[in-house]
């Protein structure tokens, strides 16, 4: 393992736990009482007591979160205060969908942003560059939440076509999956076209014209390959983008996925599933980020020895 995946890995085990401490503080900080929420509005102070005792709750923040970490790394999130049930059994089961979400969102993005990004560079200041580029500014103009009230309106009220809401099948999926890809669709496009239009006048291409490279040729092997490598990274933390704004589109399309959950557990004062849910999502966007900077540097060995 080189020494740079290994500067990579500890950046991302940094970043984790500073986002774990982060939110156990901010959360154990926020007024109310965990016990009262756990014991109902009919529990006397000598039952708060109690599950105060049980829970640890009265023990000092960083001796709470030292316990609260050694049980995560051994896979124990904890039991949710409002349900009883573990804590790490939601996740499993909510997280998977909201990735999806992610990815789905993401592949429609990349599939359909990066191709009209190259037609526009190709077809620079002409009618589909126009047009492309319009579509791609009322793309990003649009809030997730009004797009996804418009087409929950137009496709499922209006027209019946798909259902508005739920995760049961691949006909729930297409609503959600494409508006929250329709503003990464949007920034890819542009930044497609523009770092196309910027490579297509560079010295090399220029010289590969003049040697009678082909035409096709000189735009997928020199052009485009040289301008992936900004594209990855937008591409990076547009993924990020997904994962940690989901949380609309779920709440929306009525998904039951793991920023939904964050949500109600947010709004009930559920800690343990907050904490976990938070956790996960900030290692997801780690793990995201890291294998973005890897893969840049496979493309680009320089940055490997800076």
């Amino acid at each position: 393992m080189s020494r740079y995946t290994l500067y990579r890995l500890g950046q991302s085990a940094l970043t984790i736990v500073g986002v774990s401490i982060l939110v156990f503080m901010f959360l154990h900080l926020a007024p109310g009482d965990p016990a009262a929420l756990i014991a109902g509005p009919q529990a006397s102070e000598a039952d708060l007591q109690v599950i105060r005792a049980t829970y640890g709750f009265d023990d000092p923040l960083p001796v709470q979160y030292w316990r609260w970490l050694a049980r995560i790394l051994r896979g124990d999130f904890g039991y949710s205060h409002r349900a009883g049930q573990p804590v790490g059994a939601d996740i499993a089961r909510a997280f998977p969908i909201s990735l999806t979400l992610a990815c789905g969102g993401l592949l429609v993005a990349v599939a359909v942003g990066i191709p009209l990004g190259m037609t526009a560079a190709i077809h620079r200041e002409g009618a589909m560059d126009l047009t492309v580029m319009g579509l791609a500014v009322a793309g990003m103009s649009m809030p997730v939440f009004w797009l996804a009230l418009l087409m929950i309106l137009l496709f499922a009220l209006r027209l019946g076509w798909l259902p508005s809401s739920g995760w049961d099948s691949l006909r729930h999926y297409i609503l959600p999956i494409f508006s929250v890809s329709l503003a990464s669709l949007a920034l890819i496009s542009r930044m497609t076209r523009s770092i196309m239009i910027e490579v297509l006048l560079e010295d090399y291409v220029r010289t590969a014209r003049a040697k009678g490279v082909r035409e096709r040729a000189v735009f997928y092997r020199h052009a485009l390959r040289n301008a992936l490598l900004p594209i990855v990274t937008v591409v990076g933390l547009r993924f990020s983008l997904l994962v940690s704004g989901a949380v609309v589109t779920e709440t929306v399309f009525a998904v039951p996925g793991l920023g939904r959950l964050i949500v109600l557990a947010v709004s009930s004062r559920d800690f343990p599933v907050v904490q976990g849910g938070v956790l996960v999502i900030s290692v997801a966007i780690s793990m995201a980020n890291l294998i973005v900077d890897l893969l840049y540097a496979t493309l680009d060995p320089r940055i490997r020895y800076e």
